[in-house]
């Protein structure tokens, strides 16, 4: 069965029962239709003079649900008769016979009634995800986050760092080397920190930094802490530590948490790629003091780190190494040049706003796009100070002469070809006139790029994720289709069945509760073994996550997307089912945006 088969079968089954709520416990004696007369009893009335009062429980066993001996014996009709009498092989039948429900067989026992719902439920599970289902998925789409028309967008505007130019990962290992080396020599750090290399994949994008107790974690989008991924230097803390670090609670109160571009009181939010590395040093430094029981104040360490870190931008280390070797940092060059031919050949307009200097990205754009790389831009502001350049109106534009010297008039307008330094957004408008959605600005930093924009003057903006490349990879596996599959339903199967209370049923419901947390850590590790996707946590999306989907109407992989879709183009955001609302969208099974608590029913119609 294709995926798009299994999701009409499911769509059609969820359709007509995707909205019944779990059942409660029931007193004894309470009639149910059995599955033998179910086809027969569509409709709420019955008729009576047919006989067909049947009874049977099918979501616990209880010998209490027989009829009494005062009731008259079931008697089913002549149309039942005739389907309980179908030979093995008969069309509907499996190959095998159909269950009567009116055996004399004595009721199994609670246990192995809610085993059999769980292998029945789990052999389910499998059948439905073929090999193959989600290899549709890829990292060349764009998703949208809000409707977008491209038709109706005349101006598009671009960052430099990780947007028009995308860096290799070896750029991260030189910045935390140099930044450790002025650690040690410029705030005179012990040299035996200098032993610790770099750890590639030891964080990722959008982790919490408590300054105050020196812990890395993972929070949620209703600011809890995600179990198992909080670190003290390079090692796991306990989830009980955790606890009673914040009181009894893994929830970080507002006050404490990072602010609206990620640096509050107490919590900072690390939001662009360049803090991998940042990450990475603090982790190493803390794991330093706390091996060799060195007392240390670890507010000094986030700053002494922080300015380690930007030392290596401001005195110009990371603009030497990439302009040494363009080739080794600069990714995907050709698909940036593909992608500006193709839109000033539309009629588009473009401009840069950076934060980086001209000469950098002089030399970058030339490497990209050639030397006549300026021709593309209606505008160019480098230096531009963001994400202030979005906020103030005071500093004045100043432009750059050839030579990349400033000039003293003062600026009337933006001139093609030209080059302009700092500035603000308010003058911009002023002088280009160029407002609202037909304005779509691409950057890669939720806050300093696109925030202001989305939410004070209405542009579009669309999120640079190059992360997404390596989960999407991941989500398009079958190991990780059929685990996230399980796991959803075996909680959809706790959710239904968490009415049986008896001992028994307790000792079975610790058992399923130990596989799930399991099955959660097994969908972690596969992005990350320490803090799993940047998207989501056990089930709720990132802090990363819901301010990607506030601060961006679009997101996607990297800039190249772009020449995948035509020029009048319309995104459209994926309906997703709301908690309230029935799961009628299929093709999201295999992503695990479904909710399946029903998943078990589907078997009568297989």
């Amino acid at each position: 069965m294709s995926f798009k088969s299994v999701g009409t079968v499911l769509t059609r089954t969820l359709w007509a029962r995707g909205n019944r709520t779990p059942p409660l416990a029931r007193p004894p004696r309470v009639n149910r239709l059995s599955t033998s007369c179910r086809a027969l009893a569509g409709s709420k009335q019955i008729e009576k003079s047919k006989g067909q009062s049947c009874s049977s429980d099918t979501d616990r066993p209880s010998s209490s649900d027989a009829p009494s001996s005062s009731e008259p014996p079931h008697k089913c009709g002549t149309g039942e008769k005739k389907r309980l009498k179908e030979t093995v092989g008969a069309p509907g039948a499996s190959g095998v016979r159909r269950r009567s429900f009116t055996s004399n067989a004595a009721p199994m026992d609670q246990t192995s009634f809610l085993w059999s719902r769980y292998n029945d439920l789990k052999r389910l599970v499998y059948d439905l995800i073929p090999p193959g289902a989600c290899k549709s998925l890829n990292s060349s789409v764009i998703y949208a986050n809000n409707e977008v028309s491209l038709e109706e967008v005349d101006i598009y505007g671009f960052d430099y760092d990780y947007t028009l130019a995308q860096y290799s990962n070896a750029l991260n290992t030189l910045i935390y080397d140099t930044a450790k080396g002025f650690l040690i020599e410029h705030f005179k750090y012990p040299e035996e920190i200098a032993k610790y290399e770099y750890i590639p994949n030891f964080t990722v994008r959008g982790l919490h930094y408590d300054i105050q107790k020196g812990l890395l974690m993972k929070i949620d989008a209703f600011h809890y802490i995600e179990p198992g991924t909080v670190y003290r230097g390079l090692s796991p803390v306990s989830d009980d530590e955790v606890l009673y670090l914040y009181g009894g609670t893994f929830h970080v109160p507002l006050s404490q948490d990072s602010g609206f571009y990620g640096k509050g009181p107490k919590v900072k939010q690390f939001m662009d790629i360049f803090s991998i590395p940042e990450m990475t040093l603090l982790a190493v430094a803390n794991d330093f003091f706390i091996a060799n029981d060195i007392e240390y104040d670890p507010v000094h360490l986030f700053k002494d780190v922080s300015e380690a870190i930007g030392m290596v931008h401001l005195k110009g280390y990371m603009y030497k190494w990439i302009m040494q070797d363009l080739d080794k940092f600069i990714l995907r060059k050709e698909e940036t040049d593909a992608v500006l031919h193709r839109l000033v050949s539309q009629g588009k307009k473009l401009f840069l706003i950076t934060n980086s200097p001209f000469s950098f990205v002089d030399k970058g754009m030339t490497h990209m796009v050639g030397k006549n790389w300026r021709d593309f831009f209606d505008v160019v502001i480098v230096q531009a100070d963001k994400p202030h350049f979005f906020t103030d109106c005071i500093k004045p534009f100043r432009r750059l002469d050839n030579n990349g010297d400033l000039r003293w008039e003062k600026i009337n307008r933006l001139d093609k070809g030209q080059i302009y330094k700092q500035g603000n957004l308010f003058d911009f408008l002023r002088l280009t006139g160029w407002r609202g959605s037909k304005v779509l600005y691409f950057g890669d930093h939720l806050y300093s790029d696109l925030a202001d924009l989305m939410l004070r003057h209405g542009w579009r903006t669309a999120a640079i994720v190059p992360e997404l490349e390596h989960e999407t990879k991941i989500v398009s596996a079958h190991r990780y289709a059929v685990t996230l599959t399980w796991l959803q339903a075996l909680t959809g199967l706790m959710e239904r069945l968490q009415t049986h209370r008896d001992p028994a049923s307790k000792k079975v419901f610790l058992e399923w509760q130990k596989e799930r947390e399991e099955l959660r850590v097994m969908t972690k590790n596969l992005f990350n073994p320490q803090f799993g996707s940047i998207f989501r946590t056990c089930h709720n999306p990132t802090y990363f996550s819901r301010r990607l989907s506030r601060f961006s109407d679009i997101y996607m992989a990297s800039l190249s997307c772009l020449l995948n879709y035509d020029p009048s183009y319309t995104f459209y955001p994926r309906r997703t089912p709301l908690q309230h609302e029935a799961p009628l969208w299929m093709d999201q099974l295999c992503t695990g945006c479904m909710k399946t608590p029903h998943l078990d029913d589907m078997a009568s119609i297989r």
